[in-house]
């Protein structure tokens, strides 16, 4: 050691701890209090969504099931008072009672092609169909198509 060197003489340097992560700034905190907000608002959105729709999705099961069977047996009849009928249901469902229960005939077809948006429009016979034993020329395919398509789309009053 050289005496003329008083810088020799200290101590070296010491470097500070490093800063730890834990516990995080009061703007962390209220950042995840925000992001939790937004986590559970999201989840009971997407649930109450599912709920309100949960009706649609076993229709359209049902509708699928209902053409499956008249593939199957051929029996025309059955598949379009079938699909008569479970359109009702559906749109009992998404309405008021008093506002579709009393609806046949071409009013019930006006109502379910108003209802339907532009994508799907149900063929004139189909509303005197179901109650017929001899059906017209009804394509069925078109018919299946209108059903799951009014299910999936229809506007409903809620």
């Amino acid at each position: 050691m050289n005496p003329q060197d008083p810088l020799a003489s200290l101590h070296p340097l010491r470097q500070p701890d490093a800063v730890g992560w834990w516990p995080p700034a009061p703007g962390w905190w209220l950042l995840g209090l925000l992001l939790a907000g937004l986590l559970v608002t999201l989840c009971y959105l997407i649930l109450r969504h599912l709920r309100r729709t949960r009706y649609r999705r076993l229709a359209r099961r049902q509708q699928q099931r209902l053409f499956e069977a008249f593939e199957h047996n051929g029996d025309l009849p059955t598949f379009v008072s079938s699909t008569n009928a479970l359109l009702k249901s559906v749109a009992l469902q998404a309405w008021p009672r008093r506002d579709i229960a009393a609806l046949h005939g071409h009013d019930w077809l006006q109502f379910l092609n108003t209802t339907a948006g532009d994508s799907a429009l149900f063929e004139a016979d189909f509303a005197d169909a179901s109650y017929r034993a001899d059906i017209p020329s009804l394509d069925a395919k078109r018919l299946q198509h209108s059903a799951l398509t009014w299910i999936a789309r229809h506007r409903s009053a809620q």
